[in-house]
């Protein structure tokens, strides 16, 4: 079943505490050298000056070990960090926890689910736990949640017989069972296919649109760029940037692209002219942008007088995965 919808290369700054957000209302979430360093003395999180817009849909990107989920799990008030501090819907994390935690809903590390009860049961005990739920509505809010990550159809079968993708869902809905102000969502799409990834996605940018801010922690880079209108980058437990992801990209050159039958004469003349980062895939050759003083022109009247029959050439528009290695100098896992 699907979901159903109704409806540079650097540094940016963080913002300063106290500074409006983009939608001209206080952050959503605000963290000022936010540190966790756990016994042993590994340290997770490493300074975190964070700051999420209202109404964004925020994509807090790393590889897997960054920090992300830490990070989380400080915001939420499960774990107290060991130096700094964290704003949540405008009030201190976690001494506000009873207060904040009923606007927001969360999905964080898979959730936890009772095996032995069915998909509706496992969402019926949930909004029974919450004591601002009104119980003369809960059968029809349980049933509107499972209708919206496509689960009615599964509702009645036992948790413990749903594959991964499928109890994803069931902690979305959970966390959609009443209006958030705030979602937090880790890893969201963690073990559905392609088609299950696309419907989520959709639910996340409807849930944006009607008003609530969702965060979303992903280690897909293609995840963060197609959904998400702001970003911040976590590598080895600190923040590498933050900002809009048009701007992320913005910043990072872009990549050449030539696509030829002759790919190594191509990958020769390339690096013959002085251009860097020369790759070869099938027909396709990319490199790092040349620099200001090479005319695109010459170089491509270059790759002609070697006897390369060019089929296309030009600079892509810079990713949001060019500009993490030109921030970081590491490759990333795109795809998953």
């Amino acid at each position: 079943m699907g979901v159903h919808v109704t409806n540079e290369s650097g540094t940016l700054p963080a913002t300063p505490p106290g500074a409006r957000a983009a939608d001209g209302g206080p952050p959503v979430i605000e963290t000022r050298g936010l540190t966790k360093r756990y016994r042993g003395g590994q340290l997770a999180v490493d300074g975190l000056d964070l700051t999420v817009p209202g109404g964004s849909v925020f994509g807090f990107l790393g590889p897997n070990g960054s920090g992300k989920t830490t990070t989380i799990r400080m915001l939420m008030g499960l774990i107290d960090p060991t130096a700094g501090t964290a704003s949540v819907l405008g009030s201190s994390m976690p001494h506000a926890a009873r207060t904040v935690l009923p606007q927001v809903g969360a999905l964080i590390e898979g959730p936890a689910l009772y095996g032995f009860l069915s998909g509706r049961d496992n969402l019926l005990r949930y909004d029974r736990a919450d004591p601002t739920a009104d119980p003369r509505t809960r059968t029809a809010r349980v049933g509107a949640a499972l209708e919206r990550v496509g689960l009615a159809a599964a509702s009645g079968k036992k948790a413990r017989a749903y594959s991964l993708g499928m109890k994803q869902r069931l902690g979305l809905a959970a966390a959609l069972l009443r209006p958030r102000r705030l979602l937090v969502l880790d890893e969201p799409t963690n073990g559905l296919d392609p088609q299950g990834m696309r419907e989520i996605r959709a639910l996340v940018r409807e849930l944006a649109a009607e008003g609530t801010t969702v965060f979303l922690s992903s280690h897909l880079l293609d995840e963060i760029e197609q959904v998400c209108t702001h970003a911040a980058v976590m590598a080895r437990g600190r923040l590498i940037t933050q900002g809009a992801v048009a701007e992320l990209a913005a910043g990072a050159r872009g990549r050449l692209a030539v696509t030829t039958p002759d790919p190594a004469d191509a990958a020769r003349v390339l690096k013959e002219h002085g251009i860097t980062g020369v790759t070869q895939d099938g027909d396709r050759v990319r490199a790092d942008a040349p620099p200001g003083s090479v005319e695109l022109s010459d170089l491509n009247a270059a790759l002609v007088h070697g006897g390369v029959r060019v089929r296309s050439f030009g600079v892509e528009r810079a990713s949001l995965e060019d500009a993490f290695v030109a921030l970081t100098g590491e490759g990333f896992d795109v795809a998953g």
